[in-house]
């Protein structure tokens, strides 16, 4: 497992420190991003994965990219945020190789790893708190463009920082997990059904990877990521065909073929299912232009 850990990488979008009043509230908020708070003021909620967190001073939080979440504030808090991509492997996310708490007490020292990573990016705080007006395709690539403007030290710094307190919340849980990814090539086949989504997958493609049978391999992958494997792709395909429109111009047609969904019909109705939007309707919110 150390050599997929090894292949993390840590885009910073943007950062900064907001004081946020009971304007802060936000339904449905879906992102392609894993945000991070620190908070220094006051209090709110975020309610993601089932939980509901009550954000207190001290606290460092995350929500995981492509968690649906909300957000409230009834008078007034302060924060640190950062935004940042995340992938291990082609694409695949950490969260799916490792279980992560989503709050945590900070030490003194984390406060000084935030202010320091704000001060090596002091251009690129969110100017409006409402999701819609910078989780969007400009924006999106304008932040992550962004990262050429670092010069080699602040590069490697920030990358140094962003790594250490992105490390404070990942749990030790999914060990035998992992051993059992490392053993059985259930990370092989992770890698396999990203680099495959433009195309049919069957279990029984996915079985070959492992050398087991279809209704044994269903069941260790079940086991192993709470999902059974033909949801977890329909999951995938959703996921993939939202970062696409968000962050590319190709056509509905285009994009389902892209996430191996060739019906535009099914792929609509399949998306309606996942996000409560159509395609078009998703699109159109989220690309503020």
């Amino acid at each position: 497992m150390i050599e997929i850990l090894q292949s993390l990488r840590l885009t910073l979008l943007n950062i900064g420190y907001a004081k946020l009043d009971s304007s802060w509230n936000f339904d449905n908020v879906i992102s392609p991003f894993t945000r991070m708070y620190y908070i220094t003021k006051g209090s709110a909620k975020v309610y993601h994965n089932n939980q509901t967190f009550i954000l207190k001073p001290g606290f460092m939080y995350i929500v995981p990219s492509y968690a649906y979440a909300r957000y409230s504030c009834e008078e007034y808090h302060e924060q640190y945020y950062i935004s940042f991509l995340e992938e291990v492997n082609n694409g695949v996310s950490i969260y799916s190789l490792k279980d992560f708490i989503y709050e945590i007490e900070a030490t003194p020292h984390m406060l000084t790893y935030f202010e320091r990573l704000t001060e090596l990016n002091n251009k690129r705080e969110i100017q409006n708190s409402d999701p819609k007006t910078y989780d969007n395709k400009p924006t999106l690539l304008d932040f992550i463009k962004q990262n050429e403007s670092l010069n080699t030290k602040d590069f490697l710094e920030t990358q140094g920082l962003l790594t250490v307190l992105f490390s404070k919340f990942i749990t030790n849980y999914k060990l035998q997990n992992e051993q059992k990814v490392h053993n059985f090539g259930m990370q092989k086949t992770l890698n396999y059904i990203n680099h495959n989504l433009h195309l049919p997958i069957t279990v029984e493609e996915l079985a070959t990877f492992c050398n087991y049978s279809p209704d044994y391999f269903s069941k260790q992958f079940k086991q192993i990521y709470n999902i059974g494997p033909n949801k977890f792709i329909q999951e995938k395909r959703i996921e993939r065909s939202q970062l696409l429109l968000l962050t590319t111009n190709d056509s509905l047609k285009e994009i389902a073929e892209k996430v191996g969904l060739d019906n535009i019909s099914y792929f609509s109705r399949l998306f309606k299912k996942h996000t409560g939007k159509t395609p078009a309707f998703f699109r159109k919110e989220q690309v503020h232009i």
